[in-house]
């Protein structure tokens, strides 16, 4: 049985073999030096508070009102959204209604950027075909084919395992 994380729905709207390959525990990210900057100014912008985390999701922040999720930057806007939603839902289920903010630090800049997202009950329905539709991916044996280059590709994780 396939166990979705708010990573893998991040990943699977951001690229589909990054998706599969981090799913399937092919792990290129301790190599990447970007993924090392967005953790330690996700670190640094917790400020030695706990994450929450319940049933596989980690939350950076849970308050009366919002969850919060913090990204280095907004470059993969929609994908850190559909992560965020994917914790809105995954709480809604269990009772815990909350409105979604997503921080987007930015690396030259002393202001972050703030997204807001609520779900209306019509979206939660389609959030939940879209989880089935990334179970049924994941199940595949195989990753897709070769990936078509993108801009985006240059600063992935995976860029050598891809085009290399």
């Amino acid at each position: 049985m396939v166990m979705l994380t708010g990573t893998v729905v991040n990943y699977y709207v951001h690229c589909r073999r990054q998706c599969w390959l981090f799913y399937h525990r092919l792990n290129m990210e301790d190599n990447s030096e970007d993924v090392r900057v967005g953790k330690v100014l996700h670190e640094l912008k917790r400020q030695g508070r706990e994450e929450v985390a319940m049933d596989g999701i980690k939350l950076d922040k849970l308050t009366d009102e919002y969850v919060t999720e913090i990204k280095k930057s907004d470059a993969a806007l929609a994908a850190a959204r559909a992560q965020l939603e994917f914790y809105l839902v995954t709480l809604r289920d269990k009772g815990i209604v909350r409105k979604g903010r997503l921080e987007c630090l930015e690396k030259n800049k002393q202001d972050k950027t703030i997204h807001t997202v609520e779900l209306t009950d019509e979206e939660v329905v389609e959030r939940k075909d879209l989880y089935r539709q990334i179970e049924e991916f994941l199940e595949n044996e195989s990753p897709p084919p070769s990936p078509v280059r993108k801009a985006m590709c240059k600063k992935c994780a995976y860029y050598e395992y891809c085009f290399i």
